[in-house]
């Protein structure tokens, strides 16, 4: 027993921080958007971090739980009721037997995460959980959920008690932040001086070309000094190309291995959740830091993380 899919929402699928391993045969690590997010679901519920939970985008589906269960939402706000009434997230939710979890109107962000307590009894693939959509594996049966699936809970529910309490989340950058740090690609100097500061002062939008796999940004033209044939280089989620055009495009969570377009900068790792909740239209502005600075962004985030183990470990007891 678990839930069962009443309308299937835009995009609803299966998802845990990601393949890896196989980069190398050609698979993608795919994976949640916003691994932040889902992460922190997990830890509140006491489960392992690595557990699968349920992306959600921007129109969200309706759940039928044909068993009680506990469950938390984090991520976007996509307006969350049970029974028409709207819960909380950020912290844990009982769902009695019988009781529908519905969306309303996007709030904030793009991205919701529907994380349930013990996770999901699903089969993994090549040792993962992420549906990786354009293979047709992992997640439910390789695709996005539809009406009639009945997605089965790992664990009956247990009742550990009520918890009154939402954690701090000063580690979670927010919804509503523009700027996105980022260092210099490999390619970054063969960029026109006129184009890199461009790149690193003025606003682009997501453009409607985005999913999964990236987005295409506009905004102000970014174009090398001399054209030249690129070879085909690694690239990974959050790489910055540049194709002939002048538009730069972000790469995701579903991204392909290796790309030929030059490489003019890359996320930084702490700052995906940032990009993983943009829609169409959404404003970004680009800051270039160090390595340094940039692994000590994600020092302070994982330490911030481990905080909050500790704390939930505390209140579960």
């Amino acid at each position: 027993m678990g839930f069962k899919v009443i309308k299937a929402g835009m995009l609803s699928t299966i998802q845990d921080l990601g393949r890896y391993g196989y980069r190398k045969s050609g698979i993608i690590v795919s994976g949640a958007m916003d691994k932040l997010a889902l992460r922190i679901g997990n830890l509140l519920l006491g489960n392992n971090e690595e557990e699968a939970g349920l992306e959600i985008t921007l129109i969200g589906p309706a759940l039928l739980f044909e068993e009680a269960q506990s469950i938390v939402l984090t991520g976007a706000d996509l307006s969350p009721s049970i029974d028409g009434a709207p819960i909380k997230m950020w912290r844990p939710v009982f769902i009695p037997k019988g009781s529908i979890l519905t969306f309303g109107k996007p709030a904030s962000g793009c991205r919701a995460y529907l994380s349930v307590a013990g996770g999901f009894k699903i089969k993994p693939a090549l040792g993962s959980y992420a549906t990786y959509l354009q293979a047709g594996i992992g997640g439910w049966e390789g695709r996005a959920l539809k009406p009639g699936d009945q997605i089965p809970f790992k664990q009956p529910y247990k009742d550990k008690g009520k918890f009154n309490w939402t954690p701090d989340l000063k580690l979670y950058p927010g919804l509503n932040k523009q700027t996105v740090s980022v260092i210099a690609g490999p390619e970054f100097d063969l960029f026109t001086k006129e184009s890199t500061a461009a790149f690193l002062s003025q606003e682009f939008s997501i453009s409607k070309e985005n999913n999964r796999m990236g987005y295409r940004l506009d905004g102000p033209g970014i174009h090398l000094a001399e054209n030249k044939e690129m070879l085909s280089s690694a690239v990974t989620f959050g790489t910055v190309q540049v194709p002939q055009q002048g538009k730069p495009i972000v790469l995701m969570a579903d991204c392909q291995t290796t790309g030929g377009y030059p490489r003019i900068a890359q996320v930084i790792t702490a700052d995906l959740s940032i990009l993983a909740q943009k829609q169409t239209g959404s404003q970004i502005k680009f800051e270039l830091i160090t390595l340094a600075e940039a692994q000590k962004c994600l020092q302070q985030q994982e330490q911030q993380i481990q905080q909050l183990k500790n704390t939930i470990s505390l209140k579960y007891g």
